[in-house]
């Protein structure tokens, strides 16, 4: 059941004008006129006919508003778009003030109550509201009046999310490796050599295991492979020079004082969280909180990618669906697009073409549709144009850029876009058979949740509350390209150590060698010591025995020392 089926609000708001069939015949033209006070205006008849019956759809809608026409708003026109067309993507555009915000929020609500769960970035702090029901109010019930809409207060099922656990929220963490070269050289503002250069490094670590969680592992296998020891590994594709490392070191060193270390990390997010709905069969609106980091706009609207590119990796092909499995609601998207490299616009380009076939619809939000790539322009085929303002000559040249963007149509665009009021718009979307539907001014919808932050407790108390919080609360810092490097780094310096005092002790054992041989040669020669047999020889009792081997008993000793036999008598 849509918002706009629900029951009616309390009786102080007044009962809903009646809706005629917008494709009955026209009645006679009557005075029309603005009618503030949300009284019925005058039927529709003429061109105005036309583009009502234009909005005539028969299967499930999204009610935007009521058709403006002459000035007076006509809430027996509805202006919806068909739920099967929103993976067809769409843009959401206006200048700052005019209520693009609002629009966001009125999609978001109807779509979960589709059953589709939503994505919304929240860059200022302010879409948290769609968690809580709205305040009624006298100005709720004047719009509503105005555009035939049976308002009801309701709050919406939400989770909260926020970048690497900055600000509140259930972080949200990236490894380097599934973050990509692509994106990373946008985020730090590298030019194209030195994205290649970072693209070499990628592959290397890949091919050789080594795993990129966070940004000191990076940082490592940038390190190593201009050091003495790495210089050869990248040296037959092409090599990395010294400079082109140094770059990248100190854009991953000004990146990181940023605080953008806590997005890289593990347990990494696993963005099919997204697609859940509610056990009561509503759309899950996912809220990433970014107000804490609304001084770094590249790095969210890069990170805004990286989700959108996972996304696009792990689903499967469902073609035309008859609702979205997720519509993404891209905030800012001019900071995205903005210095972008020709392989980042490709690579943003083929993602929005090819996503539409796995049941996802993008919605980019910005201030003019210049802001967006003619490539990626051209796949968009919703559009939400609120008020232009045209104060310069650069106003003037982008409001006559963005008429021409329309189909012909028989308002003056010119003037239309310029004198619409907060919460007022001019719509084309895509109807049921995929063909344009008329252009149509449009006053919109009042949301039915809280049109402006909840309370911090009762955002925190959410996040606390969520059964993702103890999934992905604590950052996990396990063994990566940074521990097996600087593993081995101190291995081989260990090694190197042991080799060094080796061939130390070595040198000094030559050396002593050397100088006991010079000790020996300075000496003086000792008288040697006679042998045993020149001592018997030299002795006294040798001479007295030589002197007597004349004698008999010479003779018997003589035998018996050189073994001859005695003679026997």
């Amino acid at each position: 059941m849509s918002v706009s089926e629900q029951p009616p609000a309390a009786e102080a708001a007044g009962p809903a004008p009646a809706a005629q069939d917008p494709a009955a015949p026209a009645q006679a033209p009557a005075a029309q006129a603005p009618d503030p006070a949300g009284q019925a205006a005058a039927p529709v008849a003429g061109p105005a006919a036309e583009i009502a019956a234009g909005y005539a759809f028969d299967g499930a809608a999204l009610d935007l508003g009521a058709l403006l026409w002459d000035g007076a708003c006509h809430p027996d026109a509805p202006i919806r778009i068909p739920l099967p067309v929103l993976n067809r993507h769409g843009l959401v555009a206006g200048a700052t003030g005019t209520g693009k915000t609002k629009t966001l929020q009125l999609i978001a609500e109807q779509l979960s109550a589709h059953g589709v769960p939503v994505f919304l970035a929240d860059i200022k702090g302010d879409v948290s509201g769609v968690s809580a029901p709205g305040e009624d109010g006298e100005r709720v019930r004047r719009r509503a009046a105005e555009v035939g809409q049976e308002w009801r207060a309701t709050g919406f099922p939400c989770e909260f999310y926020g970048l690497g656990g900055i600000g509140p929220g259930i972080p949200v963490r990236a490894t380097v490796t599934s973050f990509g070269p692509v994106l990373l050289s946008k985020v730090l503002g590298l030019n194209r050599t030195q994205e290649q250069s970072l693209g070499l490094i990628f592959h290397y670590a890949d091919s050789k295991g080594l795993e990129l969680v966070d940004l000191k592992d990076l940082r490592a296998v940038v390190a190593f492979l201009v050091s003495d020891t790495g210089k050869a590994e990248l040296k037959g594709i092409g090599g990395l020079s010294t400079a082109t490392a140094g770059v990248i070191l100190r854009a991953l060193t000004a990146f990181e004082q940023q605080g953008a270390g806590g997005f890289f990390g593990e347990p990494e997010f696993d963005t099919g969280e997204f697609l859940r709905t509610a056990e009561d069969g509503r759309g899950i609106v996912s809220v990433l909180e970014l107000p804490a980091v609304q001084d770094k706009p590249q790095l969210f609207s890069t990170f805004l990618m990286w989700l959108l590119a996972d996304l696009f990796g792990d689903l499967p092909e469902v073609g035309d669906p008859e609702k979205p499995k997720l519509v993404f609601f891209f905030d800012e998207a001019h900071l995205l697009f903005s210095g972008a490299s020709k392989a980042f616009l490709e690579s943003i380009t083929q993602t929005v073409r090819l996503i539409r076939s796995k049941g996802v619809g993008v919605f980019f939000v910005t201030q003019t549709p210049k802001d967006v790539p003619a490539d990626v322009l051209a796949q968009l085929g919703n559009r939400v144009q609120h008020a232009l303002r045209a104060f310069t000559p650069d106003d003037a040249k982008a409001l006559k850029a963005t008429v021409r963007t329309f189909p012909k149509s028989p308002y003056d665009l010119e003037e239309v876009l310029t004198g619409l009021g907060t919460g007022e718009a001019v719509v084309t979307v895509l109807s049921e058979k995929g063909a344009p539907t008329p252009v149509a001014a449009t006053r919109l919808r009042a949301p039915e949740s809280l049109m402006g932050p909840v309370a911090a407790a009762a955002l925190d108390a959410a996040v606390k509350g969520s059964p993702l919080y103890g999934r992905y609360a604590e950052a996990v810092d396990r063994e990566s390209a940074y521990e097996r490097l600087t593993a081995e780094q101190r291995a081989a310096e260990a090694a190197a150590l042991e080799a060094a005092a080796a061939e130390e002790a070595e040198k000094a054992a030559k050396e002593a060698e050397k100088e006991a041989a010079k000790a020996e040669a300075r000496a003086p020669r000792q008288k040697e010591e006679p042998s045993l047999a020149e001592q018997v020889v030299g002795s006294g009792i040798f001479t007295s025995l030589a002197r007597s081997i004349g004698t008999q008993l010479g003779r018997e000793i003589s035998r018996s020392i050189f073994g001859t036999a005695r003679r026997r008598r």
